[in-house]
């Protein structure tokens, strides 16, 4: 018997390789405004709570809030061009995606990513791959690390919050995952190091996808 029944997944950086069309379009806005650009390891830093946390960290601290909002809304049309160049599932997510449904796991996904870019990519991606519910940014909701549709998954999964994993690579995942009462996964392929996940207390820690199958 498995000790866990559920899995929920984080998006950027734990399923899929966003960073580089991420990193590109706010580049562009940077651009736009003239304000410094960065590289893609700094954005790793940037990334995780939501386009509008992802302009204000980019920007420079003086800026006002209209601008921000601008930036927000031209970031969104510029990402909207570029999101499917180069981002990819991570080598190894998709056997086990597959291996996990073979084996009646429940699966899920939370993102702090709009629902348009979400939905989209995993119906390019997995589209095989039977998700209970995939949740992205929705209106009048707390991004995470709000456990509010964690929760809803967790609910719909007709399991306990003991038996359901959260699968993540930053601390806003392990943040959300503690804030459900759930036991959570930090990757290290993804957009943090293995001293902040660790910091942040993960449940456990992995460094490849196939070792969920071991996890659970």
């Amino acid at each position: 018997m498995a000790k866990y029944k559920g899995i929920i997944f984080d998006l950027d950086g734990t399923l899929i390789n966003t960073i580089d069309d991420i990193a590109e379009s706010m580049n562009e806005v940077l651009e736009q405004y003239k304000y410094p650009i960065f590289t893609n390891d700094e954005y790793k830093m940037k990334i995780g709570e939501g386009f509008k946390n992802l302009i204000v960290k980019a920007m420079p601290e003086e800026v006002s809030d209209t601008i921000i909002e601008e930036a927000t809304e031209l970031f969104n049309k510029i990402y909207y061009k570029k999101y499917l160049n180069r981002s990819r599932p991570y080598v190894g997510i998709d056997t086990t995606l597959d291996k996990l449904v073979a084996r009646n796991i429940r699966l899920g996904i939370h993102t702090n990513k709009r629902n348009y870019y979400t939905n989209f990519l995993i119906d390019k991606y997995f589209n095989r791959i039977p998700f209970i519910e995939v949740y992205g940014e929705c209106a009048g909701i707390p991004t995470k690390p709000s456990p509010i549709l964690t929760l809803k998954i967790i609910e719909k999964m007709n399991l306990r919050p003991e038996e359901v994993l959260y699968v993540g690579d930053s601390t806003t995942d392990i943040l959300t995952a503690q804030n459900a009462g759930i036991h959570s996964v930090a990757v290290l392929w993804g957009f943090r190091s293995y001293e902040e996940l660790k910091k942040y207390g993960a449940k456990y820690i992995i460094s490849k996808p196939d070792e969920l199958l071991d996890i659970i």
